[in-house]
């Protein structure tokens, strides 16, 4: 078998390479359970993104057998004894035996199994390819095999740069560095929640023995290297479970959109399920779904549920009020909402909070002519020291505020005012709703019967009115009688009108 493979980039042709490999080795003997397993001729032009990943992790199950697979032992490593490490040169002699290829492609088979983090380097963390030498490798623990698609959130990310940062004493790799700066600046409203995280996985960690943290830490740190890569490193999971085509292709196959088809359907369920919870909530405020009441104006001319929905109305609607228990967006986004919000505020002396938000949204949303002039009075009410509306954040927020506004836009207070968003979500809405304003407003909100009309058809468009009436006044010009006497005066008189022809010269 001669097959031209070329380590640049760890693409889905790649993978696809990988499972052909795999495939062709087994039609030539017998498949995993020892039985006969031919491969259908369709299946080498196109493979479904899930079944590299799945031959793959049956390859390393034989790699990890006791008796055929590749040796380990415990190796030294500094002064502590890793268990079942296993060398560079034993992983690629194994392959190349198992499928009977050569060790350029053995070698090329292995650095995809690390790049994909099925096997972990032990020394060098950054270079993710096989070193067909005494390199010492570990397989990984299947928690963090790729088919498990744990979502790889920015907040996991955040906790374990905090635990290194804890357990290195503040001394990160560069790139390390600039991600937990970059993260602590974004996620600064929760970032006590992962400190704490992160302070509580590291005792957790001291209690174990040293040789299995030494393990776990490796274990953790090929993972996040897998899927936070360094700049300049080729990360495979680029082009790995979330890509459906291949990338070098110019045309999609039929098949393949099957392919995409079918695997989209796997996820459909939970999408589904969302979907069916927004419906469920939102039905009853739906008017294409629901009845408006106390009618729909745009069939029957009656304006009273425009009336009763403006936006400073002084009683709303149980529904309106219903929207506000949503969510704290829904809220704030009603007038008459915020309003209600204001009132809880100043009962607990923290209206500036809204007062801000309010003034942070008509700066982004404003003319530009007012824009630094909105920005300047903002700082001064709100956040200067001695402000009379003095808000409270941290210090890093205001350091970024204050840095920002020396050369103010439409967004230069988009984090102060994240930052009280979230205080006023987290705590004073779920004050809010069960304060006794909130209470005293449901019972007062009102619910419109329906109106029933008798007798009535909703108006027509202007434009089918003028069309009947041009009807009806042709309809009586043909039916009226016709006088020729008319007819004739009105004739002569065109031709009276009617100037001579010049004369010829």
């Amino acid at each position: 078998m001669t097959v031209i493979f070329v380590l640049v980039l760890f693409s889905y042709s790649q993978i696809a390479f990988c499972a052909a490999l795999i495939f062709q080795s087994v039609s030539k003997a017998t498949c995993w359970h020892g039985d006969l397993c031919p491969l259908p001729a369709h299946h080498t032009q196109l493979i479904s993104p899930y079944v590299p990943y799945m031959q793959a992790e049956k390859v390393l199950l034989e790699m990890q057998d006791p008796k055929k697979g590749v040796k380990s032992q415990p190796q030294r490593l500094v002064i502590t004894t890793i268990p079942h490490a296993i060398t560079g040169e034993d992983i690629v002699a194994w392959i190349a035996d198992r499928f009977q290829v050569d060790a350029q492609e053995a070698r090329s088979f292995g650095s995809m199994l690390v790049a994909l983090g099925y096997i972990y380097p032990l020394q060098d963390h950054k270079r993710l390819v096989i070193k067909p030498d005494a390199s010492l490798y570990r397989f990984q623990t299947p928690y963090f095999w790729p088919t498990q698609q744990w979502p790889v959130e920015d907040t996991d990310y955040a906790i374990y740069l905090a635990k290194r940062n804890i357990r290195k004493k503040g001394i990160l790799e560069l790139h390390e560095q600039e991600q937990y700066n970059r993260l602590h600046k974004w996620m600064n409203h929760k970032w006590d929640f992962i400190v704490m995280q992160a302070k509580e996985q590291y005792r957790a960690a001291k209690e174990r023995k040293k040789p299995d943290r030494v393990v776990f830490d490796c274990q953790e740190r090929a993972y996040w290297v897998v899927h936070r890569p360094p700049p300049g490193t080729v990360s495979a999971m680029d082009y790995g479970l979330d890509r459906r085509v291949d990338p070098n292709a110019n045309e999609v196959t039929g098949e393949s959109l099957y392919d995409l088809y079918e695997h989209n359907s796997c996820q459909s369920g939970y999408l589904s399920s969302l979907l069916v919870k927004y419906c469920a909530t939102y039905n009853s405020h739906d008017p294409f779904l629901s009845k408006c009441l106390p009618s729909n104006p745009w069939l029957t001319d009656d304006v009273t549920y425009w009336t009763l929905n403006m936006p400073n109305v002084e009683i709303p609607t149980k529904m309106r009020v219903e929207r506000w228990t949503f969510s704290f967006g829904e809220l704030l986004s009603d007038p008459r909402g915020r309003d209600d919000f204001r009132l809880f505020l100043k009962k607990e002396f923290s209206g500036e909070n809204l007062a801000f938000w309010e003034g942070c949204e008509d700066l982004k949303w404003g003319t530009a002519v007012t824009m630094r002039e909105k920005a300047e009075q903002i700082y001064k009410t709100f956040l200067a020291r001695g402000a009379p509306r003095w808000i409270n954040i941290d210090g890093k927020t205001m350091e970024i505020t204050v840095s920002g506004l020396r050369h103010p836009h439409r967004y230069v207070l988009d984090a102060a005012q994240t930052h009280i968003y979230m205080l006023m979500k987290k705590d004073s809405y779920g004050r809010y709703m069960k304060s006794k304003v909130f209470k005293d407003t449901t019972k007062k909100a009102i619910c419109p019967e329906e109106h029933k009309f008798t007798n009535r058809r909703p108006s027509l468009s202007p434009i089918i009115l003028r069309q009947q009436e041009l009807e009806q006044r042709a309809k009586m010009a043909a039916s009226a009688p016709v006088d020729i006497t008319q007819v004739m005066s009105k004739l002569s008189k065109q031709g009276k009108e009617v100037p001579p022809p010049p004369p010829r010269k």
